[in-house]
């Protein structure tokens, strides 16, 4: 499970996180701060997902082959607060009942990221959220309610 909480900039469109929280079932923590550590983890890959990463074709060629072109979430783009609430069941398989964790947080951040946004009124119907997108959709929004 996620949560963000997100400012949008009418002007530029871009969409600023400023607050998650997931929840993450690991079964047992046998180290609470690590399984914190991969939570954060997939928080910022959720991010990536949700606004920034984007493979881009022409006639069939992909042009954002590297990081130069390619955008992920870099040290400006973390969240000032990342909260991971972990829920242990000793269900999994591992050691003391320990199960993996880190992963869940990727879909359930992209999600909460694309809601919130939608909740601030800004339509969403793509995947990521870049800021021409989010500007494009709060100007169609202008357009209707003019």
């Amino acid at each position: 499970m996620g949560a963000a909480e997100v400012a949008v900039d009418e002007e530029t469109g871009r969409v600023r996180v400023l607050k998650t929280a997931t929840v993450a079932d690991v079964g047992r923590a046998i180290n609470p701060q690590l399984v914190e550590r991969q939570d954060e983890g997939g928080t910022l890959q959720g991010l990536g997902n949700a606004l920034y990463e984007e493979l881009v074709y022409e006639d069939g060629l992909l042009l954002n082959e590297t990081l130069l072109d390619y955008r992920v979430p870099g040290f400006e783009d973390v969240p000032d607060e990342m909260h991971c609430i972990i829920v242990e069941n000793e269900d999994g398989p591992g050691p003391y009942g320990a199960k993996g964790c880190g992963e869940g947080a990727l879909a359930a951040v992209t999600a909460a990221v694309a809601t919130a946004v939608a909740d601030a009124g800004v339509p969403v119907t793509e995947l990521p959220l870049t800021p021409e997108r989010v500007w494009r959709g709060i100007q169609d929004l202008k357009k209707e309610g003019a």
